[in-house]
């Protein structure tokens, strides 16, 4: 018998062991605690996604022109009239939209049933930072489709989502500095005849997270793969390749349902710490940088959160972004050495 074909990719996490892990996290996502779910729907379309880890910088701002879009604006520790606003909530509780599937970025640990992961760790950072408290906080959880959305209409003050920062997002709202770098890449069964982003998908059916970086990238490349829910007249096959949440396109994966997912290695990483049997293929094909969001005009908040990444970076080995990556993310995503650097704009 040959032996199962080993990933070019990245190595998985440690195992959540593939259903039992999965059925555990589903069970555990019914704990409400201070986490607010939002109703799943296609309202809310978004642009691509984009992710590296580099030395800050200052990049001149063009108008009508996007070179750089993870440049944002210079870090401030001042009070503005946004952050104003939060401090005077009843509560005194900053509101921030996350995900409760991707594991080890922002999931409920089934055995204690709560909130963890890299964007956790991050987001109670940024509170302590703003309030004083890293639990002055309320998690509110929303699918891929409606991080856009939940910002303009203010259901949240802050998006910390694995959100790519791209030149399409930037138009619909602001970011933060780079907090990791990432890149697309597929995920497929290990006995598949799926090799990677290439002809390989050819006929293939494919999952990806609506409003998501991997479907605008196969919209441009498909490789002749079946990745669009059909709606010629016919009934349609609703959610089935084209789904609210990326761990929605792991469990099709899994039922047999859909043959390849294409999605953020870094959240792939995780998907194939849930399940053994699936493993990245093929290497990364985009370089993708996740930032942190608010809705366009909350200036003093982006800057606030820049001066907050500021601190978060440093301190070399023993920085809170090193500590944070050895604990949730290094098993899968090894030989990390550094958080992706500061760009900022020129004369802002």
């Amino acid at each position: 018998m040959d032996r199962p074909r080993r990933s070019r990719g990245l190595r998985p996490f440690g195992r959540l062991r593939g259903w039992g892990g999965v059925s555990a996290m589903a069970a555990a996502c019914v704990l409400t605690a201070s986490l607010t779910l939002l109703p799943l729907s296609h309202s809310v379309a978004e642009g691509p996604e984009e992710s590296g880890q580099r030395i800050a910088t200052a990049m001149p701002a063009k108008a009508d022109e996007c070179t750089e879009p993870e440049a944002s604006l210079p870090a401030s520790g001042e009070d503005g009239a946004t952050i104003e606003k939060i401090k005077a909530r009843t509560n005194r509780k900053l509101i921030v939209g996350v995900d409760q599937n991707s594991y080890r970025w922002g999931y409920r640990d089934p055995a204690t049933g709560s909130l963890e992961g890299f964007d956790i760790d991050l987001a109670r950072a940024i509170a302590k930072d703003i309030l004083g408290d890293p639990d002055a906080i309320i998690f509110r959880a929303i699918p891929t489709n409606q991080r856009v959305g939940a910002l303009e209409n203010g259901t949240v003050d802050l998006v910390v989502r694995t959100m790519t920062i791209n030149c399409a997002r930037i138009k619909q709202v602001a970011f933060s500095t780079a907090y990791f770098q990432a890149g697309q890449q597929v995920l497929a069964p290990r006995d598949s005849t799926v090799t990677g982003y290439d002809r390989s998908l050819a006929g293939k059916r494919v999952c990806s997270a609506e409003g998501s970086t991997a479907y605008e990238a196969l919209e441009k490349q498909s490789y002749g793969a079946e990745f669009k829910d059909k709606h010629d007249g016919q009934p349609a096959d609703e959610d089935r390749l084209t789904v609210p949440n990326q761990l929605d396109c792991l469990v099709r994966l899994q039922l047999g349902e859909v043959d390849a997912v294409v999605t953020d290695n870094a959240l792939a990483a995780g998907q194939a710490a849930q399940d053994p049997a699936v493993e990245l293929q093929g290497e990364p094909f985009t370089v993708e940088y996740y930032g942190v969001a608010a809705k366009l005009g909350n200036d003093d908040l982006i800057r606030r959160v820049n001066k907050v990444l500021e601190g978060y970076r440093a301190g070399g080995a023993n920085s809170p972004w090193m500590t944070s990556y050895r604990k949730w993310l290094e098993a899968g995503l090894p030989g990390i050495t550094a958080p992706p650097g500061a760009k900022y704009k020129e004369n802002s």
